[in-house]
Order: C-alpha cells, then structure tokens, then sequence
C-alpha cells in the first residue's frame, strides 16, 4: 500500500506542478491529494513535499487554518467555472448532464464563497 500511496502522491505532484504553470489545469486538487498521499506512505517524502515552494504557496494556509487569499480563490473559482462552461457546451444534448454540472458548478461557488475563510493577502 505504502508504494501504491508514493505513485499516487507522484501523480499528483506532477499534475499539481503543471497546474501552477498551465492556466486552465487546476492546481489544488492534485496538490492536495500529493500531501495526502505522501503522509501516508513517507515521513520523509511528506516533510520534504511541505517544504518546497509549490506547498507553500498553493496549500499551506488551507491545511493549517482553512483559509485562502482572495486573488486564490478567484483564481480556483474561475478556472473551475471556465471547465464546466466546456462541460456544459459539450453536452448541450444531454439536459440532465448540464443541469448536473451547473448544481455542481453552484455548490462549488457557495463552497468557496462561505465555506472557505478569506485571509489577507501577504503583503512583501
């Protein structure tokens, strides 16, 4: 199990590495699911992973106080709504498929609007 939990966190890593470059490819998500990962499979792949950058500024305030910045949240908002706009185009002969995504598309926007604390942003 251990090894299935470090090709996953690897996974999700490299995804999370190229979401913080590629605009339209989230992030979040696969960098959550790398620190998961790699607290149960490795002291040492975990310690390291919460060191590096890229866990410090795309997950650390979330998995310590809940808390992301503004400019964060817009970020994840929009990108998650520009996804389903394309969900929900490509299937314009599936009526229950978009009524499904904009659900899913509302409740993520309740989510990170009154779920998810707003922290300021750091000033340099």
């Amino acid at each position: 199990m251990k090894i299935f939990y470090i090709v996953l966190g690897t996974i999700g890593l490299v995804l999370g590495a190229i979401g913080a470059v590629v605009p339209l490819m989230p992030a979040f998500p696969f960098l959550l699911l790398a620190a998961y990962c790699y607290a149960k499979s490795s002291k040492r792949l975990h310690n390291w992973f919460i060191e590096t950058k890229l866990y410090k500024n795309n997950l650390e305030s979330y998995v310590e106080d809940k808390t992301m910045t503004k400019k964060t949240k817009i970020k994840i908002m929009i990108i998650v709504t520009l996804t389903m706009i394309v969900g929900f185009i490509m299937m314009h002969k599936v009526p229950i498929g978009q009524i499904v995504l904009f659900i899913v598309w509302l409740f993520h926007l309740f989510y990170f609007i009154f779920k998810i604390k707003t922290r300021p942003s750091e000033q340099a």
